[in-house]
C-alpha cells in the first residue's frame, strides 16, 4: 500500500538528496544542502532521526557512520502533497488549480500543446 506523506520544506530537501542519491551518510546530505540552508550537521541528523520515526527512511550501518535510504517513493509524497494543495487552496477542485496554474503564467504557453495531448491519451483510456 502507498503510503501518502507530507513533508516540511527542510524534509522534502534531505528526501529529495537521498532520492538522488538513493543512500547517503548524514554528513553528505549536510554537504549538499549547506549552500542551500547553513544549517549545522546535527541539525540534518536530527531531521534524519525524525525522518526515521516517520518510516520515510531507513538506514544501515557502515562502521560507525549510518547510511540513509529512502523508505517512500517520491511519487508517492507528490501524489499526497498535490492531493493536499488542491484540498485545501481549491476545496477538492483540481480543475481549478490547472486554470490557476495556466493564467497566473506558471505553465509556459508551449507545455499547452503537451498537456492536450496528455488529455488526450487519458480520454482514451492510456497512461499519462
Amino acid at each position: 500500500m502507498k503510503r501518502k506523506r507530507q513533508l516540511g520544506d527542510l524534509q522534502l530537501a534531505i528526501m529529495r538528496v537521498l532520492w538522488e542519491r538513493g543512500e547517503a551518510p548524514a554528513i553528505e546530505v549536510h554537504r549538499a544542502l549547506f549552500e542551500e540552508r547553513g544549517l549545522a550537521v546535527t541539525t540534518i541528523k536530527t531531521m534524519l532521526r525524525k525522518l526515521e520515526e516517520y518510516g520515510c527512511v531507513s538506514h544501515r550501518l557502515n562502521g560507525r557512520q549510518f547510511i540513509y535510504r529512502p523508505e517512500i517513493a517520491e511519487t508517492d509524497v507528490r501524489e499526497g502533497m498535490v492531493g493536499d494543495l488542491v484540498q485545501r487552496l481549491f476545496s477538492g477542485d483540481s480543475a481549478a488549480l490547472v486554470n490557476h496554474l495556466i493564467e497566473s503564467g506558471e505553465v509556459d504557453v508551449d507545455d499547452l500543446d503537451d498537456l492536450r495531448a496528455l488529455v488526450a491519451r487519458k480520454r482514451k483510456g492510456g497512461a499519462g
